[in-house]
């Protein structure tokens, strides 16, 4: 057994994938730099990510899959599921061994959990487009912190891009302690290192002193459109997992209301 440790990254990824069939590596697993535990019996191949090899990886991908088979893979990728790398690399070998396009093959476990994963990051993009909640700080910057199953910043930067485009913005992801920053130009990617995720009296202190003041405006506005005889607690928890709460302005409680 081989241990494939790579960066992380998608490019980082792409790049094993190459060196695989490059050095003929055999029975392979993937770990990540900063969490690999070196395994008894193995050998280890260490991946530099390289621009060159990954492309190469993507081209031949793009030839034999259609154009959302192709950002499946990406999306797939983004889920984070246990295994998900062993899993597109047998996707992958599975594609690159076919003379057809084999995304209509869901007999095969390697298609039909790609399709899965990929479709489990989609709907987690869809709803952060809908569940980030801002705040304003002192100096002008709208923040918003958020907590998704899957690595989903990269597919909604171009959303808030397009619609915040005239204020700065950060949207910073706790679980994966980094965040993208729009400076009113370009976005950018951003590392911030927390002991645990950022506390209220921390955030308190940075925000505007009228925030307060319009957070509880929007929980009056949500309280006031909601109407009691037709609440449908199940269908909403399915809309709205308990999960994102905790991040969303409307359900968290005022704690300065007497």
């Amino acid at each position: 057994m081989t241990q494939i440790l790579y960066d992380g990254s998608y490019e980082g990824w792409l790049t094993a994938i190459f060196e695989i069939y490059e050095y003929k590596l055999k029975d392979v697993v993937f770990a990540k730099e900063e969490t690999s535990n070196t395994l008894l019996f193995s050998n280890t191949h260490s991946v530099t990510t390289d621009e060159v090899k990954a492309n190469r990886v993507l081209n031949g991908l793009q030839e034999r899959l259609s154009h959302h088979g192709f950002h499946n893979l990406y999306f797939a990728f983004l889920s984070e599921l246990d295994q998900i790398e062993e899993i597109l690399f047998r996707f992958t070998a599975y594609v690159f061994a076919s003379k057809i396009n084999v995304e209509g093959d869901l007999s095969r476990s390697e298609v039909l959990n790609v399709k899965k994963a990929a479709h489990l990051t989609g709907k987690e993009s869809h709803r952060m487009k809908a569940f980030v909640r801002f705040k304003l700080t002192k100096d002008g910057l709208y923040y918003a912190i958020i907590e998704p199953d899957c690595d989903v910043l990269p597919l909604i930067e171009q959303h808030f891009k397009n619609r915040y485009a005239d204020q700065r913005w950060l949207i910073y992801d706790s679980k994966r302690k980094y965040g993208i920053y729009y400076d009113l130009e370009n976005v950018s990617t951003v590392e911030m290192q927390f002991e645990s995720n950022p506390s209220s009296s921390f955030l308190a202190e940075i925000n505007d002193e009228n925030e307060e003041f319009f957070e509880n405006l929007w929980r009056n506005y949500f309280k006031s459109v909601n109407i009691e005889s037709r609440k449908n607690t199940k269908l909403h928890i399915k809309h709205m997992p308990k999960r994102y709460w905790k991040n969303l302005t409307e359900k968290i409680p005022n704690l300065n209301k007497r």
